[in-house]
């Protein structure tokens, strides 16, 4: 292998140009190219890259040894050579031969959209089970392109792709690799325990989860310390939240449920990164309610709402009861609140620093979850349906009258369906 000619000092920023190939197969599977391209800006500059221009290619279908075609791999390095980069990033994923082919004609390190986020959340990762998780999936992406990576892993550099598992385990052999794979799937299967342990101790005390999902940056984190307080990192940028956070969460009712924020969603998100946090993902699938976020204000709110609706889909939670929130409605110009949909019974738009939106958002959870408020009068002598009637909800006030027992309840909508039927012949009133 030749040497390498650029800097490798670690202190250097990655300069890079981007890549995009456009084939008919490429826009059938991955959506729109421009906005997938706009959004490789946002990941690179997420990641500390100085991004110096960006490079397109229309063609039929990819070129197997090179991805792009030939004439354009020369363009490429001509221009890396004008503008000083180190790094070239693409936005489609790459095989490990056309890593290797490209770093020798090219010598520059080569990532694709992939890496480059699988890099980002080894940035944020800090608990445990985050750091597990993002090890997991950079090696199961990295095991069968080993051949093709030899440049990226032995470089000292560092910089973007190289992160996270670190170079002593990714020049070992694949039986190594495979079992250190092995090791953090056993690892995180006791996470996945002791979260399930937790999941089912909320469910038997009866409290209700609340999941908030949504696209990268729509808003979530900033929702979920103005509902709760909770001290949570909040910035503007790609993926700034990563490890699921959860607090209790009073409603207007005096109800309190959990409310669990959860890691971004984007176009094209890694196979392997939603494999290796599907444990975290969970919690989605067993919330009683997702709150779908949405950035009013993205020019590419559309195609937003679809790529989260398609991952819901893919995780098995897409026909859970959910709201979706049109959030940044202050951030939506002269519009503003008339350039998103009417509020109405799944969909609201506020602003996360509005007190009465928040108000109106607590208001709208609480309907989702409780439905009506209905009164029973019950036989004084059934003592298993006055407990019935406690277990499918709030019981607000109590009397007696007579041989009755008269409750007025605000009903669990989901735990009355399930359980509280047989109550329906008591009912005195809504």
């Amino acid at each position: 292998m030749r040497q390498t000619t650029y800097d490798t000092d670690t202190d250097l920023k990655d300069r890079a140009i981007l890549v995009s190939l456009v084939t008919p197969d490429i826009k059938r599977s991955s959506g729109d190219p421009e906005q997938s391209l706009q959004e490789l800006v946002s990941l690179a500059e997420t990641a500390g890259v100085e991004v110096l221009t960006f490079v397109t290619q229309n063609k039929e279908k990819v070129d197997t040894k090179w991805f792009i075609g030939k004439g354009k791999v020369q363009e490429l390095r001509a221009a890396a050579d004008e503008l000083g980069a180190t790094t070239a990033i693409f936005d489609q994923e790459l095989s490990g031969a056309q890593v290797r082919n490209l770093e020798e004609a090219l010598d520059l390190k080569i990532i694709d959209r992939t890496q480059l986020i699988l890099d980002i959340f080894s940035q944020r990762a800090k608990t445990r089970e985050g750091i597990i998780q993002v090890e997991l999936a950079q090696l199961s992406y990295l095991l069968p392109r080993l051949s093709g990576h030899g440049k990226n892993l032995s470089r000292l550099g560092g910089g973007i792709g190289t992160r996270g598992p670190g170079e002593s385990k990714l020049e070992t052999d694949r039986r190594h690799i495979r079992g250190r794979i092995t090791d953090l799937k056993h690892t995180l299967a006791e996470v996945v325990r002791h979260r399930t342990l937790h999941r089912e101790r909320r469910r038997k005390a009866g409290v209700q989860q609340v999941a908030l999902v949504g696209y990268t940056n729509a808003g979530k984190s900033t929702l979920l310390r103005e509902l709760t307080h909770a001290d949570v990192y909040v910035e503007n940028q790609l993926f700034a939240t990563l490890d699921p956070t959860s607090r209790n969460w009073k409603l207007p009712s005096g109800m309190e449920v959990v409310l669990t924020d959860t890691v971004g969603f984007i176009q094209n998100l890694p196979h392997d990164l939603i494999a290796a946090f599907r444990a975290t993902l969970e919690e989605v699938n067993e919330a009683d309610l997702v709150l779908h976020v949405i950035d009013s204000a993205s020019d590419m709110r559309e195609e937003q709402i679809a790529v989260v609706d398609r991952i819901l889909q893919e995780l098995g939670a897409g026909g859970k009861p959910q709201l979706k929130i049109y959030n940044k409605i202050d951030l939506c110009g002269a519009g503003g609140p008339q350039s998103v949909p009417a509020n109405g019974p799944g969909t609201l738009a506020v602003s996360a620093y509005n007190g009465d939106d928040l108000e109106r958002l607590r208001q709208a959870v609480q309907d989702k979850l409780t439905g009506d408020t209905r009164t029973f009068a019950l036989p004084a002598e059934r003592g298993d349906l006055i407990a019935l009637a406690y277990r499918t909800g709030d019981v607000l006030e109590q009397s007696v009258e007579g041989e009755a027992m008269i409750l007025k309840v605000l009903l669990n909508k989901q735990d009355y369906e399930v359980h509280g039927r047989k109550l329906d012949a008591y009912v005195l009133h809504h």
